[in-house]
């Protein structure tokens, strides 16, 4: 069964559409790369698999049912802005995901968390913007999910802890589940990527494997990115 199916999936905001009656269907054992300008559709088609959307026309399905309380329990998500209240402790809100989700891992998140060096009793609003999105992905790649959804996971860090963060999102995922990574820095994520998918103006522009791409356009991803959104 397939993890995320739309079909004929249409998101309107007023006149004009975020998601313009677009098919697809991510199978497990994946990591997808959803690629895009600003305004394409990337944030949308997320909370819409998130439960946090309904759409306009069309439907999308989690493992083969409608977005609801019983999909929450099998997607992890990863918000593009940091949603942990800011009064809670770095131990606060790993006690607050392991009340909240049955599948999560405490024992990963304190691992990854000692190894990034982030302070048990620091509370979220001394962090720096790094720290609190650091935290964020390690509570949200902590789960055992069918479907993990990042909004630019990697966008407010450094370098070195980008490269931690993508080798996280590799080793803590297992082979049933898929990953779809939302970001704008397509060179430090195409080396962890199975697949694209590029939306233009609510459009699906590519959908392929990144080997079938480098093989059949000669280009990394990026640069074939570069090509097809060019101004």
């Amino acid at each position: 069964m397939s993890l995320l199916e739309c079909r004929a999936l249409t998101k309107c905001f007023g006149p004009v559409p975020a998601l313009n009656g677009i098919n697809l269907t991510i199978e497990p054992g994946h990591i997808v790369g959803l690629l895009g300008p600003n305004g394409s559709g990337k944030t949308t088609l997320i909370k819409l698999a998130n439960g946090l959307l309904t759409p306009t026309y069309g439907e999308i399905l989690i493992c083969g049912m409608h977005p609801g309380v019983q999909t929450k329990a099998l997607v992890s998500y990863l918000p593009e802005r940091i949603a942990l209240p800011e009064r809670m402790t770095t131990g606060q809100a790993v006690n607050y995901y392991a009340d909240f989700f049955p599948d999560f891992r405490r024992d990963r998140a304190i691992e990854m968390i000692c190894n990034l060096g982030i302070e048990e009793k620091q509370r979220i609003k001394a962090m720096s913007k790094g720290t609190k999105e650091k935290l964020q992905l390690i509570l949200t790649m902590s789960r055992e999910a069918k479907l993990y959804l990042l909004d630019e996971p990697i966008g407010g860090v450094d370098p070195a802890t980008r490269d931690y963060i993508l080798r996280t999102i590799i080793n803590n995922y297992n082979p049933d589940a898929s990953v779809i990574i939302s970001t704008h820095l397509i060179s430090d994520v195409e080396q962890v990527l199975d697949e694209v998918l590029f939306l233009r103006y609510g459009n699906i522009m590519l959908h392929d494997s990144v080997d079938n791409i480098r093989n059949e356009k000669g280009m990394s991803i990026d640069a074939l990115f570069r090509e097809v959104f060019r101004c």
